[in-house]
């Protein structure tokens, strides 16, 4: 298959699966064995070109026998139907529960002819439903995948991530498209294989299906839909032995996209933590399919939240795919490609590379769930609007009981700037480090740094003050951990808000001010707000190198040779 009939299959798998979110998004799973803390983690950007970057929160409700629940449509707002309301639900801050269940997702796509055009239950309502219902990762499995086989599977292809303080499940689903008979749909539902990430291992999806063979006979660790194998035969997808089923190359074949767009971000996350990922990059950069990379890795030293934030913050940095080195990045080593995908010299069609970090991040998070803690003060969610690469992260636990308004649902929209918004300070930020990002994203980099790391340090302390509250009223742990993390939440917003200001200041008319100390800028010695001549930092050595090449004598400097 030609890479142009390629990228518009990706493109008709987003359109399928119902809008903005799909074939986007990249998760990274930790278990307690591979976290330096013995927390489990998961990390999730949910990368849209028309996703508005808020915090959810859902307090906890109860609810009178016979209530329905609306079901809309995650991307897209869309009335799907409605289900019977539980008679309890529990508070959701973002994607994490109160009793530290935690949820992420990438879509795939997959096979067109498998999507439900019948199913009242897409994959945004699995997450949110389920986080609102369930307690532990597998009964959240458990109940997904009921959900689905009762009111139908609006969405096609998905990796969905599912954690709690014990273990870390990964599910993968996919509808079984319409086949109506006397008014139904006979196929209604979905086949799906889940898998738990054994202790001490790493896993990582990115819109590509990542579960090949499984055991058939472990329950502890492997679950499936009873008809996972015999609805693909049905279908005329596989003819093989059931111990030779591969859900992923049956359900989500591979092509050049999965392998380069997709498997790539799986890759730049492994190569970090062990050795010998390089054995892969003919597969990663769509040359051989069958060079497939393993489901998950023993990562060679403990990771912490941090260590996940800066995977999520990568750009290929370092390896032959890196986005700097190349003239698409242009003279200030951008490693970003705006979209589309992909672009056409002649006849030939290119490829526009695609990290993990990317500027349609609408918002991601580092999700940890510590056991030894009360649920309350365990589960801390860590929170960033925009590209990961330019956004903070700021903690907030997940019993808190309100939201600051700067991440507040409703502080403005993708079309109405706020002021107040964290998610408009953070693009008026990264935008402008877009503009020369070599000489700029260091300074930007330097202010994330120092804000997570301050709360990092601040996090013993905020813990061990809130299990002494939560031992005598676990209501003021709560009011404690929630004025904690709104406050220091609304210092970040303040933080940002300043740092918009000083880089304007600082970098205006592609100049650079010389500073005595940060933001106080050097005067010219007269005392009177004029700055000493700025710095001119010009283009970088290959850049100059291409324009020369590119305009031949054109620009040169010559002596005059004409006569007066």
């Amino acid at each position: 298959m030609k890479k142009t009939k390629l990228f518009a299959a990706l493109l008709a798998g987003a359109l399928l699966s119902g809008g903005p979110s799909a074939m986007a998004c990249t998760n990274i799973l930790v278990t307690k064995g591979a976290s330096k803390t013995g927390s489990t983690m998961i990390s999730y950007s949910a990368d849209s070109h028309t996703l508005y970057g808020e915090l959810y929160y859902r307090p906890a409700a109860d609810y009178p026998a016979g209530t329905m629940m609306k079901v809309y449509e995650w991307d897209s707002g869309k009335l799907l139907g409605e289900i019977p309301q539980a008679a309890h639900t529990y508070s959701v801050v973002g994607n994490m529960n109160e009793h530290q269940l935690l949820i992420g997702e990438s879509t795939w796509g997959g096979l067109h002819q498998l999507v439900d055009t019948t199913g009242i239950i897409d994959y945004g309502s699995l997450m949110y439903i389920a986080l609102q219902r369930c307690r532990t990762a597998r009964e959240a499995v458990e109940f997904m995948t009921k959900l689905v086989a009762e009111y139908g599977y609006a969405s096609s292809g998905e990796s969905i991530s599912v954690a709690d303080p014990n273990e870390v499940w990964v599910l993968e689903i996919i509808g079984k498209g319409t086949k109506i008979v006397d008014g139904k749909n006979v196929n209604k539902g979905a086949v799906w294989v889940a898998r738990r990430i054994p202790d001490g291992m790493i896993s990582a999806h990115a819109n590509q299906a990542r579960i090949t063979t499984f055991p058939l006979n472990d329950p502890e660790n492997c679950i499936y839909s009873p008809d996972v194998i015999s609805f693909a035969r049905e279908a005329g997808l596989y003819t093989g032995k059931d111990k030779d089923f591969d859900f992923a190359a049956v359900y989500n074949p591979f092509d050049y996209s999965g392998m380069r767009g997709c498997e790539g971000r799986v890759w730049s996350v492994f190569r970090q933590v062990t050795d010998g990922m390089d054995k892969y990059l003919d597969h990663v950069t769509g040359r051989n399919p069958k060079n497939r990379l393993p489901l998950w890795v023993k990562p060679s030293h403990k990771l912490t939240v941090k260590d996940v934030a800066e995977f999520m913050r990568n750009h290929y940095e370092g390896t032959e795919l890196d986005m700097t080195c190349d003239p698409g990045a242009g003279a200030f080593k951008l490693p970003y490609r705006w979209r589309p995908m992909t672009f056409k010299v002649g006849d030939e069609e290119f490829f526009n590379e695609r990290a993990i970090a990317t500027q349609q991040t609408g918002w991601w998070y580092v999700g940890e769930c510590r056991g030894w803690l009360p649920d309350p003060i365990g589960g801390v969610l860590w929170f960033g609007v925009d590209d990961a690469a330019g956004s903070p992260l700021t903690p907030f636990y997940c019993g808190i009981d309100r939201i600051p308004n700067a991440y507040a649902v409703g502080n403005g929209n993708m079309t109405t700037y706020s002021e107040t918004s964290m998610f408009w300070v953070v693009n008026r930020v990264t935008n402008f480090a877009y503009q020369r990002y070599n000489i700029i994203q260091p300074d930007v980099k330097r202010a994330m740094d120092r804000f997570e790391n301050r709360c990092f340090a601040e996090q013993p302390a905020v813990d061990g003050a809130a299990e002494m509250l939560y031992k005598q009223n676990p209501k003021l742990a709560i009011d404690f951990l929630t004025d904690y993390s709104v406050n220091t939440a609304q210092r970040l917003f303040d933080t940002w808000v300043a740092l918009d200001r000083y880089l304007l200041v600082k970098y205006i008319d592609g100049n650079v001010k010389k500073e005595d100390a940060e933001g106080v800028f050097t005067d010219n010695g007269q005392g009177r707000g004029i700055p000493a001549m700025p710095d001119f930092p010009g283009y970088s050595e290959e850049w100059k190198a291409m324009v020369k090449e590119a305009t031949g004598d054109r620009l040169k400097v010559v002596e005059a040779t004409g006569k007066k």
